[in-house]
């Protein structure tokens, strides 16, 4: 289907890797992964399947919008539950890079872990007392100034769980649009991407039981 009026995100992704059960693609920042009721044409699904003309082409685990990096796309309806398994049962490694806060009294590497759930707005996410239900382990890269770069792997998959885990240290993430308060901005502003990266992933293949390992060619700098 076609909006009305759907913003142009200017922006490409990037063919990394594709076999015959599926593709690795390089997601920009701003691009919705699937046709939501904002965006359709503009949206990293039908760009492929357009560009592919595969129609059952199927996400296997999701980036935000705002997020940028590295995604697996299931091209093959009979392999896509083997690589869904994957994620879901946490056999896949996932490494991030954030440029966020830098506070000098915290020490990396660490490992964060905390009781998420629905916050308010309902698109956001809130910390909880109680027994953690996310964990992630931050690792610095380097620092300038009162910015720095980590390194980011999530042992869990909650959402937006990168992003509320740096903030809880207050290290928010730099230009992120939700956390430590909501900002909307208009849809076609690109100007401020959220500064973080699906960097790296890797997990044995369930079919060819070969180690898969996939990078981002995109670079967050300080």
């Amino acid at each position: 289907r076609f909006l009305a009026h759907e913003v142009h995100v200017p922006f490409e992704h990037q063919i990394l890797f594709e076999n015959e059960h599926f593709m690795v693609i390089d997601k920009p920042h701003f691009l919705t992964m699937s046709p939501t009721g904002q965006y359709v044409q503009e949206t990293l699904l039908v760009r492929l399947k357009k560009q592919t003309g595969i129609e059952h082409l199927t996400p296997i685990h999701r980036l935000d919008r705002e997020t940028a990096g590295v995604v697996l796309i299931s091209k093959n309806v009979a392999s896509r539950g083997l690589y869904q398994q994957l994620f879901a049962t946490r056999q896949v490694q996932k490494t991030y890079h954030a440029i966020a806060g830098y506070r000098e009294e915290l020490r990396f590497p660490q490992i964060v872990r905390l009781r998420m759930d629905k916050g308010q707005p309902f698109y956001t996410m809130q910390v909880l007392e109680g027994e953690p239900n996310s964990e992630t382990e931050i690792t610095l890269l380097e620092q300038k100034d009162h910015l720095a770069k980590y390194e980011l792997k999530p042992h869990t998959g909650k959402q937006h769980q990168l992003r509320v885990h740096l903030n809880f240290l207050g290290i928010p993430i730099l230009n992120d649009p939700f956390y430590p308060s909501v900002a909307h901005k208009a849809d076609n502003n690109f100007s401020a991407p959220l500064q973080l990266l699906a960097k790296h992933i890797q997990f044995i293949d369930p079919i060819t039981q070969q180690l898969m390992q996939f990078s981002s060619e995109q670079v967050l700098t300080l």
